[in-house]
């Protein structure tokens, strides 16, 4: 794996710093209804191959789980473009990183063993593939809302961040979100960035555009003054190209990640006491640190928020 240079890892860990807030779960013994599994291990297959399985029981009584487990399969929607959340890996022909992690570990919750199909989704298609039921689960840095969860159910959160601003690593006129006034500032379409920046920046020029890797090429090539979004999502810029930086401190609303899920069904409870078992048993904070933390090179470590 690529080391970060010293001073990168200096500017990684202080946004790192900057993420993670809410209150951790009290812990617990192994809660009942599953197979104590979860060992030291902390390489990423170590972690997933060995997260707990949930007994018979425990799946027999969830109408969801127990069509995951007929279907022989978790059927994801998510990316393979995330260097920290979900980033295809050909060698092993899976994606790996936080939000993969995440979803290899609920398959083995379910099937007792790491068994997903991912399917790549955008901001814009994610509430119909859950509509149309088109996939069991979304894991994808998915931000919760009010009008999403009009649509979708959401278990979690599973993470929480706030809003970054990223720049040209020359540029030192963008100190802060005061200094995006006037400037043309570039994010997601049917992002969260939308609506924060009328209301945290209402005199830039917003530049919408489809996904990640359209607003960082907009910043690089010089289309874009900056580039608004979850920080924890410019982290993965930050890891994979010199020429950007973060710069300022978070701002905005905390901003919850969520597991995007089929409205109306029994499957929000059943996944909200999976996340709450690998919470209270380290399993959580051991993907953590062999995804994000061990990518970014810091040794901040997040609490995770409080489920439910």
């Amino acid at each position: 794996m690529r080391r970060v240079p010293t001073t990168r890892v200096r500017a990684v860990a202080a946004a790192v710093a900057g993420l993670v807030a809410l209150g951790l779960i009290g812990c617990s013994p192994e809660a009942p209804g599953t197979t104590a599994t979860t060992s030291a291990g902390s390489s990423y297959d170590d972690i997933v191959n060995s997260g707990m399985t949930a007994d018979d029981a425990t799946i027999a009584a969830n109408t969801w789980a127990s069509q995951v487990k007929k279907n022989g399969v978790l059927h994801v929607g998510g990316t393979e473009t995330s260097q920290l959340f979900s980033l295809l890996d050909p060698a092993k022909g899976k994606a790996v990183g936080f939000d993969a992690g995440l979803s290899q570990l609920l398959a083995k919750y379910i099937l007792g063993t790491p068994n997903t199909k991912l399917d790549q989704v955008t901001v814009d298609t994610r509430e119909d593939l859950l509509v149309n039921k088109s996939v069991d689960a979304i894991f994808a840095t998915y931000s919760i809302t009010d009008k999403r969860a009009l649509r979708v159910d959401f278990a979690g959160p599973y993470y929480s961040s706030q809003a970054g601003i990223l720049v040209k690593a020359t540029n030192n006129d963008i100190k802060g979100v005061a200094d995006l006034a006037g400037k043309k500032v570039a994010t997601q379409a049917a992002s969260t960035g939308v609506t924060l920046l009328a209301n945290e920046a209402p005199t830039a020029e917003v530049l919408a555009l489809p996904d990640d890797a359209q607003c960082l090429a907009a910043v690089q090539q010089g289309r874009a003054d900056a580039y608004v979004i979850d920080q924890s999502l410019l982290l993965n810029a930050l890891v994979a190209n010199k020429d950007v930086k973060i710069t300022g401190d978070p701002f905005g609303p905390k901003d919850n990640y969520g597991i995007g899920l089929t409205k109306g069904t029994d499957a929000k409870a059943f996944v909200n006491d999976w996340l709450k078992k690998i919470i209270a048993d380290g399993t959580w904070l051991k993907l953590w640190k062999a995804t994000i933390g061990s990518r970014t090179g810091t040794d901040v470590q997040p609490t995770p928020p409080t489920v439910g």
